[in-house]
């Protein structure tokens, strides 16, 4: 069992914090099998309250659970319970892991950000929902504060952690 964790970096205009709408945030992921190296074209999507393959010997089953078509070895990737951190503006143009992935059989190798973030913006600013980072960058206006908020060059990449 391998622990990776996701890091982003952005540069963020007049945010506090960025985050996933834990628990419900769909992390798309392409994954590669450990066993084979076999690498997954299409995304697959991980939800932390999403539980699969329940059976009599895992009654709590995974959050992501795959047969790989070239070895047929089974793999799971569960998200680590309170592993979902935000990203603030302490954070900002710096890699930070917000996320933690329990991998047994695969591994990721790249993210897509997609719709669900949530942004809060400085100053005790206006919040905002259901966010879509899918093009990298996202700007918006802060009517509370009559100011723009904005998320720019957003990056991701994966590291595998220490237990």
């Amino acid at each position: 069992m391998v622990r990776v964790g996701l890091q982003i970096s952005a540069t963020l205009e007049n945010v506090d914090k960025l985050e996933t709408s834990h628990p419900d945030y769909s992390f798309f992921l392409k994954l590669k099998c450990s066993n084979c190296g076999e690498q997954s074209d299409k995304w697959h999507d991980i939800t932390e309250s999403e539980r699969v393959q329940q059976d009599s010997r895992n009654a709590a089953g995974f959050n992501f659970f795959m047969k790989c078509k070239m070895c047929s070895r089974e793999n799971s990737i569960d998200i680590v319970d309170k592993s979902n951190a935000p990203y603030t503006a302490d954070d900002s143009g710096a890699f930070k892991t917000i996320v933690v992935f329990e991998c047994r059989g695969a591994e990721p190798v790249e993210f897509s950000p997609r719709v669900g973030w949530r942004v809060s913006s400085a100053e005790n600013g206006q919040q905002f929902e259901e966010v879509d980072l899918s093009e990298d960058d996202w700007v918006e206006y802060d009517q509370k504060n009559n100011n723009s908020v904005g998320i720019y060059e957003f990056a991701s990449k994966f590291i595998k952690l220490k237990k």
